[in-house]
This record gives structure tokens, sequence and C-alpha cells, in this order.
């Protein structure tokens, strides 16, 4: 497990209280025991780890080789413009004035 890395003067301020049953409990107990580590750093650390993956998955698409060329071959395509969008910009230059 990667342990936080604090910089010097870090210090525990922010509070986190949540319950849970026996059973996980005594489980998370066991592992940090395992890993010579307090109970409470083994948790913080959990959370923090899967905090990191979850917000790298909600942040960054991975593509594999195939997909990947296609999507930037879309993005290299230029796709004609549609009625609508000539209609639109039409629309934009009779109410939109400059300054």
């Amino acid at each position: 497990m990667t342990a936080i890395k604090l910089q010097a003067g870090d210090t525990n301020s922010a509070r986190m209280n949540f319950r849970t049953k026996p059973q996980i409990k005594a489980t998370i107990q066991r592992a940090a025991l395992l890993a010579g580590i307090h109970d409470s750093t083994f948790t913080i650390n959990a959370a923090y780890q899967s905090a990191l993956a979850t917000i790298a998955a909600h942040e960054r698409t991975l593509l594999a080789p195939v997909d990947h060329e296609a999507f930037f071959a879309a993005l290299e395509q230029h796709a004609a413009p549609t009625d609508r969008l000539k209609e639109a910009l039409a629309h934009y230059g009779e109410t939109v004035t400059s300054a």
C-alpha cells in the first residue's frame, strides 16, 4: 500500500467520522495489523487511494489503439455545415452587433 506523503509541518487537523459494521471494522483492524500500521492510518490510506482512482477515472479517457485512431480521424475530418447551422449563423449575424 502506498502511504500518503505529507510535507514538513503538515498536521492532521480535518476530522472524518463514520460508522460501520463490526465485521468491517474487524477486517480493517486485522489488515492494518498485518500491514504494521494503525487502523485509522490504514483506513485513511485506503480511502485516499480509492478517491484518487475515482477522480482519475472521471478525469481521463483511455482509448484502445483502434479507438484512438478512430477518435483522431474523426477530429481531423471536418463535417460540412448543416442547414440548421447555416441558419443559426445567419441569425447570429442579424441579431448580434460587435462594439
